[in-house]
């Protein structure tokens, strides 16, 4: 009988458990996010530097091979979804911020093995969400082209061309923007906090997803601010054949982990623990 009463115990032995809760944020919560994080960025340049020319690089090279294959009709789409893929290229500047606030001494051996333990396999998980949303995003662009221009390629010129000089070219444009702005959205709500959170918290990815879309949901207005500031830097980026990149990423790194921390806590639970 002991045994048996044994046994239950440690069946439901009670563990502490953390639970992500969202909060209010105004739109002044936006501009002291962006505060730290130029304050961050100031404190150890060389971090966000550094992964900021590492995914301006990615970049460069993304452009030279389409040129080089001669399907340079494929940049635009690939150059604006690559945006995409930030959040998670990001991560490595949370955790500097992160070792800031709390005051450890940095360095590039600590922010690499944080970045690769701190999420474990959610991590990676996150990862195919963002490569997963940037696939969808180049196979809605290539419909779009068939559809308008047919199967025969177009040199980027000729296509530039053709969205300036004709109505299908221009509807074209329209089409594939208002696409992509619509899977970006999808994305920054899934990401804007989920990636910090898996940095922060002991959590699964599917929860700091779920709380990322909590955010957004309960504070639309300053998330759309937030998203709109992202569009316009990245736009800006974009135009300056990515070399804005090298400075942008770390600061929108920086900034997103104080938006975490203002929009994001957490409160301890019991579970039970099940063997």
């Amino acid at each position: 009988m002991t045994g048996s009463v044994k046994d239950i115990k440690e069946e439901f032995e009670v563990i502490k458990a953390v639970k992500p809760t969202v909060n209010t944020l105004e739109y002044s919560h936006i501009s002291k996010a962006m505060r730290a994080g130029l304050r961050d960025f100031a404190k150890a340049p060389q971090y966000g530097l550094a992964f900021g020319l590492a995914y301006a690089a990615l970049g460069w090279v993304m452009i030279y091979l389409l040129n080089t294959l001669e399907i340079n009709y494929y940049v635009y789409p690939m150059a604006t979804g690559f945006a995409l893929l930030a959040p998670f290229v990001a991560s490595g500047i949370y955790e500097v911020s992160h070792c800031l606030e709390q005051g450890k001494k940095l360095s590039w051996s600590c922010v690499i093995s944080s970045t690769r333990t701190a999420g474990g396999k959610d991590l990676s998980w996150m990862a195919v969400v963002t490569t997963f949303s940037y696939i969808i995003w180049l196979d809605i662009a290539v419909a779009l082209y068939v559809i308008f221009f047919g199967m025969k390629p177009i040199a980027f010129p000729e296509l530039v061309n053709a969205i300036m000089t004709t109505p299908s070219g221009f509807l074209f444009f329209v089409l594939g923007n208002a696409a992509g702005i619509a899977l970006s959205f999808i994305v920054f709500s899934l990401t804007v906090v989920s990636l910090p959170l898996l940095f922060d918290q002991h959590v699964d990815f599917v929860t700091a997803m779920i709380t990322s879309v909590k955010v957004v949901l309960k504070n639309p207005k300053p998330m759309a601010l937030w998203a709109g500031i992202i569009g316009v830097l990245f736009a800006l980026s974009l135009a300056s054949f990515f070399v804005a990149l090298i400075v942008v990423l770390p600061i929108l790194g920086h900034s997103t982990w104080h938006l975490y921390r203002a929009a994001v806590g957490v409160k301890e639970v019991d579970e039970p623990k099940t063997t």
